[in-house]
């Protein structure tokens, strides 16, 4: 036999597209060429199969080899094809007979010893290959995260023992999670001494899935806040863990808590494609890692501008498409954003601590752009604590705070009562649901246009203001959107108010 065919599988974003690997050899003059988009690292596969073949004590035939990866309009990239290839090769030479190879999908780098290595973006391939009812051969490094997606794999260490599987003379063991998965201690909310009303909003925001932002001097607790939020997030589900999963697996990345949600904080320096994705080959930014956690970003300001604009799109669609002349590649970016920053230049905005003038701060907040602001559903002011409190809590006379768990608890109810309602979080409402969802009374809703237009704020802070006070009343367990509930909604509109008196200031 001359010809074989076997199935593997390449990577575009995250998904995993089908790639039958053909082996046909011809007379002529010896020689082995690859076919059907390669990039550089896949061409090498001729080095390493070639050695891997003759190491594992079969002969490398002396003919004209001719490998097509197709479709040949897809690129291909790494060391994932080696085996497929290697596979290939040996039973269109006749030294591996094999009645049907199609039935698996096989993915792994070869050694130049024919030892089997992992491959990056095996979820995502795996779960393509569970689709199409194929089992999977695989290195042992990746078995851990093939097994979490629930698709049949036998795992191999070198290219023998698969030779030898194939032909039903040795059995392989099925890949199975030998590291259980690890629990993550969460910090807890009790840890932040004083600022009830941050832990107030931060509250708010796990329940309705609101963007926040958090403003105040240094050293008030923003960043321990936002650390601390994740401990009031519910586990992910199954399908929101697998995807995940699927992103970071893209990225050679493992994480140790499938369900417990992604928390990513970039530092300030991160460029735009750190942080949306992109690249000559396109990878995932923080905020696909991001996807269906958090992305917290410190010292908002201290960003490039045109670093935060880029986030606009993204927090509207929940995805991020990266376009290239060869390709478009589109990946997830459904995230929770939380960002944090001074007032000021100096870090404060009023009392003898202030060092800065009215222009210097007007300069340092227009860094933010007015269209990215409009982002955040929610802002509130974390002021320095009250003279007496640090000595307080020394001598232990401090009542204890609520703990976590206790604000999950409100927020795992409410959340519940969102899903029950409309299937969704709040934040997710389109204009349509927020009008059958989000309904006033007439006087409720002349209250809130009027507060709008004194505010100068846009529609989409209308939708947003509308969307809080729906969190807040599932908190209440209110089934109608109060007064009560408006007026604690428009009370975040910290940065909002920063801005207004700032500008009076100025003029």
């Amino acid at each position: 036999m001359a010809l074989a065919s076997l199935y593997c599988r390449a990577l575009l974003g995250v998904d995993a597209p089908e790639v039958s690997v053909e082996v046909h050899l011809g007379t002529g003059l010896p020689s082995f060429s690859l076919v059907g988009l390669p990039e550089t690292s896949v061409k090498e596969a001729k080095e390493r199969v070639r050695s891997a073949i003759i190491n594992s004590n079969f002969k490398f035939p002396s003919r004209r080899i001719t490998v097509n990866l197709a479709p040949a309009n897809l690129p291909k990239e790494g060391g994932r094809f080696d085996l497929a290839i290697a596979l290939g090769i040996l039973i269109a030479s006749d030294q591996l007979a094999v009645t049907d190879p199609t039935h698996f999908e096989c993915f792994a780098e070869l050694a130049l010893s024919g030892s089997l290595r992992s491959i990056d973006g095996i979820i995502p391939c795996a779960l393509a290959a569970k689709a199409k009812a194929r089992n999977l051969i695989i290195c042992a490094e990746n078995q851990n995260e093939t097994a979490m997606t629930g698709a049949r794999a036998f795992v191999a260490t070198n290219l023998i023992e698969v030779c030898a599987f194939l032909q039903g003379r040795k059995k392989l063991p099925e890949a199975i999670a030998k590291t259980p998965i690890k629990a993550i201690n969460q910090p807890d909310m009790s840890d932040v001494l004083g600022q009830e009303q941050a832990k107030r909003v931060l509250e708010i925001a796990a329940v309705g899935g609101h963007n926040l932002l958090l403003v105040g001097p240094p050293g008030t607790g923003k960043s321990m806040l936002a650390v601390r939020f994740m401990s009031l997030l519910p586990k992910l589900t199954e399908p929101h863990a697998l995807q995940t999963a699927a992103i970071y697996s893209v990225c050679g990345k493992q994480r140790d808590d499938w369900y417990q949600p992604p928390y990513r904080a970039p530092h300030h320096s991160a460029s735009s494609v750190a942080l949306v994705g992109g690249g000559g080959k396109p990878k995932p930014g923080e905020i696909s890692l991001s996807h269906r956690g958090v992305l917290f970003l410190d010292e908002l300001p201290e960003f490039p501008r045109s670093v935060l604009d880029s986030l606009r799109q993204p927090l509207e669609t929940n995805e991020v498409t990266i376009s290239r002349a060869a390709n478009q590649v589109t990946f997830p970016a459904n995230f929770q954003l939380i960002g944090a920053m001074n007032p000021s230049p100096c870090g404060h905005i009023s009392g003898e601590l202030r060092r800065s003038t009215a222009d210097q701060i007007l300069r340092y907040l227009g860094r933010l752009s007015g269209p990215f602001l409009d982002r955040f559903a929610l802002s509130i002011m974390v002021p320095l604590l009250p003279k007496g409190m640090l000595a307080l809590s020394q001598t232990g006379a401090q009542q204890k705070s609520e703990r976590s768990a206790q604000i999950k608890a409100r927020v795992d109810l409410a959340r519940s009562l969102q899903l029950l309602r409309q299937g969704k979080l709040n934040d997710a409402l389109t204009t349509q649901e927020i009008s059958e969802f989000c309904q006033l009374s007439r006087d409720d809703a002349e209250f809130l246009e009027n507060a709008i237009n004194k505010m100068g704020l846009s529609i989409r802070a209308w939708h947003s203001l509308l969307k809080v006070a729906r969190s807040i009343a599932d908190l209440a367990a209110s089934e109608k959107v109060q007064r009560i509930h408006l007026t604690e909604s428009l009370s975040y509109r910290a940065m909002d108010r920063l801005l207004k008196s700032v500008s009076y200031e100025v003029n």
